[in-house]
């Protein structure tokens, strides 16, 4: 025979689990110090700046000043 559980008690608890989930995600994101966010924030434009610097077609504008 299978075991009876409380519906009730079973949503209440997984929204619990959600909750928790949720907060532990904002904790994380928003839980860092203004150097933490200034650092992250450095190497994303980083990034974006390699990954710019690695295309291989150039735009219209860097062709005509002859920087291709």
């Amino acid at each position: 025979m299978a075991d009876i559980i409380n519906l009730r008690m079973a949503r209440k608890a997984k929204a619990r689990d959600a909750a928790r989930h949720e907060a532990d995600a904002s904790r994380a994101r928003h839980g860092r110090t203004r150097a933490e966010r200034g650092a992250a924030e450095a190497e994303a434009a980083r990034l974006v700046r390699v990954v710019d610097g690695a295309k291989r077609e150039r735009s219209e504008e860097a062709c005509e000043k002859g920087t291709d």
